[in-house]
């Protein structure tokens, strides 16, 4: 008896939509060994959004947000990649390079897209520079401890001007994620400086931007205005109808012209599409993937979508559904069920399902929240809101964590504790001995090396024997040509002696590639002269001994 092809299922994205998704794929499908089912995310855990603010303040503990998604989902497959392109036609998903730099390539029968948005400044000169985005765990993070460090600062800093600046937090974004943001800082560097002596309170300055009449649009009215209320009782400063135009290093620029000096501004404004999606020959509404009733894509079937990145028509609004993580989760549900019935031949379900409600977390026990028609703020809500998203986290032992964590919040004062994570600056060092490979021939162009001492030499890999092209000594560098052409490595780079090297990474090597024009001219006449004819011509090794084999036409990528 032949064996049947195993029906492969590819989930890209890591989301609530694509977790579930691939949850219910596996309660449904109870180790069916004719389907193979897998998951492609750039990370290894699952975020539960709606408690990341509380990382701010450490109300609750860092890695209690999240839930590794090989336990929710155990007998999927997990690659921990980003996908770099996605081929309808030939049914296949290129990802990124691992600790190997070459690609990987991943074939389906059913695609499942569930990516989510990206964060996106276009239009808005230095908030990319200048700006922190608040969409992710390393966001939520890094916003703490830069808090932690501006407070350092401000206690030790006897120049009033940037004092004032140090001790300014600009949040810009009036809905859920903004003010959830601004609630929980201004409690925390509230909260915090009573552990520094030389900063008075009344000094700290929270600012909230939103473009709109009145925060939280979301909301009903009277809960909206209940929020505005109590935020500005607790001394934040909301600026209505007023947006973020621009940034600087030493200030936040509104649209009305004011500067706000500040060193700590943070955007949660919403994300751009995904530009994964863009690239799609599929139909799409406002860069979002159109899809049918059974959550199908239009004319590609075994194409499914959910999430930030699918337009999924309310069939009794006619609206499209809103992007959040309670439509996300019962979307892949749906999908997944119909993904089945489609793979056993059984009839499929519309997509139908009404949010519940809505609730909005504002720090130090408060909160308001529109449940099923009912409308509560203040302790209430917070108890409720605290309760069901409990309920809601994946994982017992998350929760049983979070429940702990939120029980010490209640009796200790915020801990101010700061990790200094460096960031990368795109430079670094490597060290080889003798006879050791940099990179492969074939491998993808990561990163520009430069010789800083030793001897590296250049070989043509054949089917039976390899062609010494080049050695290289101190001061010479090599692998430019895949990074600016953007093909695999041509050449593979080995160590002769024991060497140093210099590298820059692909996305460092590109910014000074593109706003370096004398270094940009530079590798441009080195490739040049790489790529020229070389008759008659002879190389000196290092050591004085010429080559007989010039580094010839098409074979100088190092």
């Amino acid at each position: 008896m032949m064996n049947q092809k195993r029906a492969r299922v590819l989930i890209v994205g890591g989301g609530f939509g694509g977790v579930y998704t691939a949850i219910t794929l596996e309660k449904l499908l109870r180790n069916d060994p004719s389907v193979e089912v897998g998951l492609i995310s750039k990370e290894n855990y699952l975020v539960f959004q709606p408690m990341l603010p509380e990382v701010i303040s450490g109300s609750i503990g860092i890695l209690d947000t999240i839930a590794p998604i090989r336990r929710l989902c155990p007998n999927t497959n997990l690659y921990t990649r980003e996908v770099e392109s996605i081929d309808l036609k030939n049914k296949t998903v290129t990802t990124s390079a691992g600790f190997r730099p070459r690609p990987y390539q991943l074939e389906y029968d059913h695609l499942v897209i569930a990516v989510g948005n990206i964060t996106s400044f276009v239009g808005q000169p230095g908030l990319a520079e200048h700006a922190m985005p608040f969409k992710y765990l390393g966001d939520a993070l890094v916003l703490r401890n830069h808090t932690i460090h501006a407070l350092e600062e401000a206690d030790i800093e006897s120049d009033p001007e940037l004092r004032r600046a140090l001790l300014t937090f600009v949040v810009a974004g009036g809905g859920f994620s903004g003010v959830e943001a601004v609630a929980e800082l201004n409690d925390f560097v509230r909260a915090g400086a009573r552990s520094f002596r030389r900063i008075d309170p009344t000094e700290i300055r929270v600012v909230l931007l939103h473009a709109g009449p009145l925060i939280l649009p979301e909301l009903p009215e009277n809960l909206a205005q209940f929020a505005q209320n109590l935020l500005q009782r607790r001394g934040v400063d909301i600026r209505l109808d007023t947006r973020l135009a621009a940034a600087t290093a030493e200030s936040a620029i509104l649209s009305n012209g004011e500067r706000i000096p500040t060193k700590t501004l943070v955007s949660t404004v919403p994300g751009a599409p995904n530009p994964l999606v863009a690239a799609l020959p599929c139909k799409n509404q406002r860069g979002r993937i159109v899809v049918n009733e059974f959550l199908e894509v239009l004319d590609y079937p075994g194409v499914w979508a959910v999430g930030d990145c699918a337009w999924i028509v309310d069939d009794k609004t006619g609206q499209p559904c809103a992007p959040t993580a309670q439509h996300a989760i019962r979307e892949g549900v749906c999908l997944a069920r119909n993904l089945v019935a489609t793979l056993r031949g059984e009839p499929k379900r519309a997509f139908a399902f009404q949010a519940r409600g809505k609730l909005a977390g504002l720090g130090h026990r408060s909160a308001v929240a529109d449940i099923l028609g009912f409308k509560l703020s203040g302790f209430v809500a917070w108890f409720l809101w605290r309760v069901i998203y409990l309920m809601k986290l994946p994982g017992f032992d998350r929760k049983l964590r979070v429940a702990t964590d939120w029980f010490l919040d209640l009796v200790l004062p915020p801990d101010i504790v700061q990790l200094k994570i460096e960031k990368s600056v795109g430079f670094g060092r490597e060290h080889f001995e003798p006879r050791e490979v940099i990179f492969r021939q074939g491998d993808r162009g990561d990163r520009l090396y430069i010789v800083v001492d030793g001897e590296v030499e250049m070989v043509k890999e054949g089917p039976q024997s390899e062609q010494l092209l080049a050695r290289l000594g101190a001061g010479e560098c090599f692998g430019e040509m895949a990074l600016v052409n953007d093909n695999p490595r041509m050449a593979t780079a080995r160590s002769v002696t024991s060497v140093n090297l210099l590298t820059v990474d692909r996305n460092g090597f590109h910014a000074l590639f593109a706003y370096h024009p004398p270094l940009r001219r530079m590798f441009q006449q080195l490739i040049e002269q790489r790529l020229r004819p070389a008759a008659g011509a002879e190389r000196l090794e290092p050591g004085g001994e010429a080559s007989e084999e010039p580094y010839p036409p098409n074979k100088r990528e190092r």
